[in-house]
């Protein structure tokens, strides 16, 4: 997702960045660590939970776990918070802006977990979530939150420094209720393009020009959440570098250039390897991967690089496709449907309106085959899981 068209006020200084070193300064912020025995241990038991909790669940809410849903961040309306609610939305996305602080936010972030669902007398906790990239697309901010620079500015920073200031913005999420962060930008923009990369460049939203310095600096960004407790995005996969559509206002956004092999995916696979939760996937079309599909809609880009060559076993995660223009040929149910074939698993709608035709899309899918059935399950197994780990399930 991108922030509403408009021209910046000027841009952050150029990232520049080569590869010498950069192994060394993975392993600095921790984005080649292996897992922790702990952390072993602690899979394991999320795993048992989620599937104790699945089995105590109705279909739909099975199904109502499939989906993130936006609502406004200022002041959600009772409209969204009762549709969320009807179809047992899992996750909530905070849109829009709200310059009101932590404490009131808080207090937002509140009301919406309080209609969460229950199961075997345990809440089904809600995974909140927002855009909290800095620049133009900070959803959040006010007394507790800091004005985050854009990523492109992120990027001259050390490392170090980087790290040591995400923990600092995760902290400020993690006090007003959220768990997850839709970033860090993966996406590497060639200098040669710049802003006229209308979703990412434009906006200054890439931590820099190479794969070099996406790679390390993405990896800060999500090792400082991490320390937090607060889960993390790369987004948007398998890049929006070399696109110059906007896929949110933009019909037919093409990507030509990348493969299944180019460097520029360098930042994702560095990220999975060091266990990011969430990966968002694009909703541009690569014809050096797939040219039959978008990405969204793309079992070679998510089954076949995404899980298989990348061996992501995580949450992934839909661009918005409740409202972007990328996928308005499309119908709300064919959205949903397609992406969960595709091997998806949440579908991000920043237009809660469109959760009932989705929702009832995937039943009807369910209904007639065993096979998206079993797909289903896999997803909300994985979207549990996340859960689970990060504390918003209840086994005991």
């Amino acid at each position: 997702m991108a922030p509403p068209v408009r021209r910046p006020a000027g841009r952050g200084p150029a990232a520049r960045r080569t590869a010498v070193g950069l192994v060394t300064t993975l392993v600095a912020v921790g984005a080649c660590s292996a897992p922790a025995a702990g952390d072993e241990a602690h899979r394991v038991s999320a795993t048992a939970c989620a599937d104790k909790v699945y089995t105590g669940m109705t279909q739909a809410q099975r199904v109502g776990q499939l989906f993130m849903g936006g609502v406004a961040a200022a002041r959600p309306s009772t409209t969204d918070l009762r549709t969320l609610r009807t179809y047992h939305v899992g996750s909530v996305m905070l849109t829009g802006r709200s310059t009101a602080g932590t404490t009131a936010t808080k207090k937002v972030v509140d009301g919406v977990r309080a209609q969460a669902d229950t199961v075997a007398g345990h809440r089904v906790g809600l995974i909140v979530a927002t855009d909290q990239e800095g620049g133009q697309v900070q959803v959040l901010s006010g007394p507790g939150f800091s004005v985050i620079p854009n990523a492109l500015t992120q990027g001259t920073w050390s490392t170090t420094t980087l790290r040591a200031r995400a923990a600092t913005w995760a902290k400020q999420l993690k006090a007003a209720g959220l768990d997850l962060n839709l970033a860090p930008v993966a996406d590497v923009v060639p200098a040669s393009l710049g802003t006229r990369n209308a979703p990412i460049g434009r906006y200054y939203r890439e931590y820099g020009h190479t794969p070099a310095v996406v790679t390390s600096h993405t990896g800060a960004f999500a090792a400082g959440f991490r320390t937090a407790g607060v889960m993390t995005t790369f987004k948007h996969f398998p890049g929006l570098g070399q696109v110059t559509g906007n896929t949110d206002t933009t019909a037919n956004v093409v990507d030509s250039v990348t493969t299944a092999s180019s460097a520029s995916l360098q930042p994702f696979r560095s990220g999975i390897a060091a266990g990011t939760p969430f990966v968002m996937v694009s909703s541009a079309k690569y014809t050096k991967i797939d040219s039959k599909h978008l990405a969204v809609f793309s079992p070679t880009v998510i089954n076949s690089l995404l899980r298989t060559k990348f061996g992501f076993k995580g949450v992934v995660i839909s661009d918005d496709i409740g409202q972007a223009v990328a996928v308005r040929a499309y119908t709300p149910a064919q959205r949903a449907v397609n992406f969960l074939t595709a091997g998806g698993d949440m579908i991000l709608t920043v237009k809660a309106s469109t959760v009932p035709a989705m929702v009832q899309g995937v039943q009807a899918r369910m209904a007639a085959s065993a096979s998206f059935r079993t797909t289903v399950a896999a997803s909300v197994h994985r979207i549990l899981t996340a859960k689970a780990t990060a504390g918003r399930l209840t086994c005991s």
